[in-house]
């Protein structure tokens, strides 16, 4: 992997000297006086700093080396960069242009899991490895869902299909606008209820709190946030950035916060929500995800909603989300590349929720993204908690696990079982599954 020069930043942010503000200038100095990482063969992204400057990576790596006390990484989060592969390119997923007939053994053998399960439970399981015929099985998976936080996904190949059209004939420059682009939060980022790292590697003062309005962070970082701990905030910032990539073009890379604030002011409210639903939803419509299948409809905060409605709602099913990860597994979201970058920001090194907690998988690899979304109204005898709504309580995971026994599936999950929390059950479910297609 190409090593990160560090004087790209700086011409960069110089380039536009009087747009510097003193938390860009602190920012620039961090960077400049950070440590080089060629040697460290951690899991991705720990040894990709050099690749993506996500500061968070250089506090775990130390965790690691013994130098920060706190707990360590599992055994499954420990795989370097260049280890980290898509599963089906060539001949492999040449058959995949559209989701297999379930096989009968395999589907029957899924169907055995779920009799005491709620009828909404809703799933997509294939298996990819590689010493046998791949197998499909389903179980309601063309049923719509409010898909939460697994919809940051759509706006993840949002970001990377812009990426391509600013730079269509280099990726090191994608890379590098995502090290270099250093934004600002805004009101955009607001309120938001999951906290985010927050790392100063020269100080080496660290703390998880909620964003505000002042943060700064570079797009890999912005990213990270969005994927790693599922911040919304993070998620309507990068949404924000995708935005802003198609209307500005090639221009993007200069563009400043004056500039984009202003853009924002002048141009009609219809007009923005046109771009913004465009942006993430057309590309899954190129993957052959209909929108009855998957669509993202509002941001994510409503900070980021008073600068843009939303429009329809949002959707999801697990024949949708199973799509996109063949897919990205296939290369084909974007290109090679851009699907090995995805496939690398969902590695899981971050704290294993809900069906990734299952302890089953912790010496497998887990590339992964839950989301949840939960209402409630006064009912008498019933006292409303976080994630067991009682008008809806919808909890959804999508996970390709990778067991050094080379044993390769896909999981996108579904459920809205109301007044409960169904994290244990997804994590039950997960050691089903897992036993299910290893034996």
């Amino acid at each position: 992997m190409q090593s990160y020069q560090f004087s790209t930043i700086l011409l960069a942010m110089l380039f536009n000297l009087e747009t510097l503000t003193m938390k860009k200038i602190y920012l620039l100095i961090v960077m400049i006086t950070m440590p080089t990482l060629s040697s460290f063969t951690y899991s991705y992204p720990l040894d990709g700093y050099n690749h993506t400057l996500i500061r968070r990576l250089l506090r775990i790596q130390r965790i690691e080396d013994g130098k920060v006390k706190d707990k360590g990484l599992l055994p499954g989060q420990k795989l370097g960069i260049d280890e980290i592969k898509l599963r089906l390119l060539g001949d492999r997923g040449s058959l995949l242009d559209s989701l297999p007939i379930p096989d009968p053994g395999f589907q029957k053998a899924l169907n055995a899991l779920f009799p005491v399960l709620h009828e909404s439970y809703s799933i997509a399981v294939m298996d990819i490895s590689p010493d046998r015929d791949i197998r499909y099985a389903t179980r309601n998976e063309t049923r719509g869902f409010q898909p939460g936080s697994v919809g940051k996904l759509a706006i993840l190949a949002g970001i990377f299909t812009e990426l391509e059209h600013i730079y269509p004939d280099s990726y090191q420059d994608r890379v590098n606008l995502l090290c270099n682009k250093v934004v600002r939060a805004g009101n955009w980022a607001l309120p938001n209820i999951h906290t985010v790292p927050v790392y100063d590697p020269v100080k080496e003062t660290y703390q998880k709190r909620l964003l505000v309005d002042s943060d700064m962070f570079n797009l890999f970082e912005w990213v990270d946030h969005m994927i790693s701990v599922s911040s919304n905030g993070a998620a309507s910032v990068v949404w924000r950035e995708v935005v802003l990539m198609r209307a500005f073009g090639k221009d993007y890379p200069k563009l400043n916060e004056e500039e984009a604030s202003a853009f924002f002011k002048k141009t009609p409210k219809s007009e923005l929500r046109s771009i913004a639903m465009s942006v993430v939803n057309d590309p899954l419509r190129k993957l052959g995800i209909t929108e009855k299948e998957w669509r993202l409809g509002s941001f994510f905060t409503s900070g980021a909603k008073a600068m843009i409605p939303g429009e329809g709602g949002s959707t999801g099913t697990p024949s949708g989300m199973m799509k996109y990860l063949v897919a990205m597994e296939r290369g084909k979201i974007v290109d090679e590349s851009s699907s090995l970058e995805m496939k690398r920001l969902l590695y899981l090194t971050d704290r294993r929720i809900r069906y990734a907690s299952a302890n089953i998988l912790n010496e497998a690899a887990v590339f992964f993204k839950s989301g949840s979304l939960y209402k409630c109204k006064p009912e008498a005898g019933f006292s409303c908690g976080k994630y067991m709504g009682n008008v809806e309580n919808y909890m959804n995971s999508i996970a390709i696990v990778e067991h050094g026994d080379s044993t390769i599936y896909l999981v996108a999950l579904m459920s809205n079982v109301l007044k409960r929390n169904s994290g244990s059950d997804h994590r039950a479910l997960a050691e089903k599954i897992d036993k299910l297609i290893r034996n």
